[in-house]
């Protein structure tokens, strides 16, 4: 069973491969000839590859940065990183984060069959981390093996579900049309900037990120290539003075000139950028018209839910910023657990960059550059809190000197974790089935709502009887 297990993993832990096997499935269904199957799903794959290998140098090039910044300002806590706590996660709950990551897409699947709530989730690795959680979450509220993996398994489906519905009406904002979602663990937050964004957005229309006016002799920063590897150099070097050119040369760059160091590693930061945007224009020209395959035959009017890169291209500038902005929210919300005496959540740079910069397409799309800093800001006070909130749902897990960094853990983790506190076990599983109650209710009645409107088109449009003469 445990090789099964390994072996799924294997598979449905990468999300190139699940993305290549819904580009496959959908190409299939749709008749395309073995030509059009073959080289639709190779460069799905590969263009994921090509978003991913980005997304591996930005975040590599943005190591060195944590660290300088934890050295400089001599800030020590707890460090938000999915990756390391789910480490510690799978030592005592791996079986258990496996099976209800499976049977999540299983039970994914089927409501976005029957209900209104047409996402399928494509970010398989995010959604494994979050499965890990529930795992934890249902084990320290006392439910048996068991019962973990069926319970997780239908909270981890209606996460996939409703993760992406919060965040779609502002997606369809940035991508002008209904054909793709956000899926990844940010989305509250994600979805948080877009609401920040429409109610500070004011009258008239909001000046975009992207029509960013440069001086002549400045045309090259209309460049975004040029601006993001001059803007992060600019930061990488004071954050790196701070630091002491001594730690930098010890620790980091094996002796390079720090100068130098800071400066490859900014440009860096802006080729991973480059690959990420790549890579996305590619998955998008392959995945959008698969997906149809799935709508038609599958799932009706379905929505792939991907990564969050998958919003850079909209607004370049607009990912900087953010990211910036997202930062500083973090630095914020630090200060102020200092202030209160409280743990200390030390921003994570990754988990602002990536959802900092989509918290940043977004707010510029609903309020423009108002919209894309105060809703980035926003994110970032809010992925600084929640984690410092969800430590205490997750037993001695959290206490560790690690926990999950992007905001749907800590919405989804204390909605489950409040309950199973304040009900135990039987409040668990009565939220599931109020919660799914409601997916079909709202289901229900929206179908309603569309025969009636239907009805009256119709109506309107039957011609009027003729007058009878006497």
């Amino acid at each position: 069973m445990d090789a099964v297990i390994d072996v799924l993993l294997d598979i449905f832990t990468q999300p190139a491969v699940i993305v290549a096997l819904i580009a496959l499935i959908g190409l299939a269904v749709q008749g395309k000839s073995f030509s059009d199957v073959l080289k639709g799903t190779i460069r799905t794959l590969v263009g994921f590859l090509v978003l991913a290998a980005g997304a591996g140098v930005v975040v590599g090039s943005l190591d060195p940065f944590g660290a300088m910044f934890q050295h400089a300002f001599n800030v020590q806590g707890v460090v938000p990183n999915n990756e390391a706590i789910v480490a510690q996660v799978l030592l005592d709950y791996g079986s258990a984060a496996a099976l209800i990551f499976f049977f999540g897409m299983i039970v994914n699947i089927v409501l976005a069959a029957t209900t209104r709530f047409k996402y399928i989730y494509l970010s398989g690795h995010v959604a494994f981390y979050i499965a890990a959680m529930f795992a934890v979450i249902l084990g320290v509220a006392g439910f048996e093996p068991w019962a973990v993996v069926l319970w997780g398994s239908i909270a981890q489906g209606i996460y996939m579900v409703v993760s992406p519905a919060l965040v779609q009406p502002f997606m369809r904002r940035v991508t002008g049309s209904d054909d793709v979602a956000l899926g990844h663990t940010g989305g509250a937050g994600v979805a948080l900037s877009g609401l920040v964004a429409l109610i500070t957005r004011g009258k008239g229309r909001s000046k975009s990120t992207e029509e960013i006016s440069f001086p002549s002799g400045l045309g090259f920063l209309r460049d975004t290539t040029v601006i993001v590897a001059l803007s992060m150099a600019v930061i990488y070097i004071i954050v790196g003075l701070f630091a002491g050119a001594a730690y930098i040369e010890g620790e980091l760059s094996n002796g390079q000139n720090f100068i130098v160091f800071l400066a490859l590693q900014a440009a860096t930061f802006s080729a991973g950028v480059f690959i990420i945007l790549a890579g996305v224009r590619v998955v998008l020209a392959e995945i959008v018209p698969a997906f149809k395959g799935i709508s038609e035959k599958l799932v009706k009017n379905a929505k792939p839910a991907l990564d969050v890169p998958i919003v850079f291209p909209f607004a370049p500038n607009a990912v900087l910023i953010g990211f910036l902005a997202s930062f500083v929210g973090g630095i914020v919300g630090m200060l102020g657990m200092a202030a209160l005496g409280t743990a200390i959540i030390i921003p994570g740079v990754v988990a602002h960059f990536m959802t900092g910069a989509a918290s940043g397409v977004i707010g510029n799309a609903v309020g423009g550059r108002r919209g894309a800093v105060l809703g980035a800001f926003a994110n970032g006070v809010a992925i600084t809190f929640l984690p410092l909130f969800l430590l205490p749902v997750l037993g001695d897990i959290g206490f560790s000197n690690s926990t999950f960094s992007d905001s749907d853990y800590g919405v989804f983790g204390l909605i489950l974790g409040g309950v199973s506190g304040a009900g135990g076990q039987i409040a668990v599983i009565v939220a599931l089935a109020v919660v799914l109650v409601a997916l079909y209710g709202t289901t229900f009645a929206l179908r309603g709502r569309d025969r009636r409107k239907v009805a009256e088109a119709e109506a309107d449009a039957s011609p009027a009887p003729a007058a009878t003469s006497r």
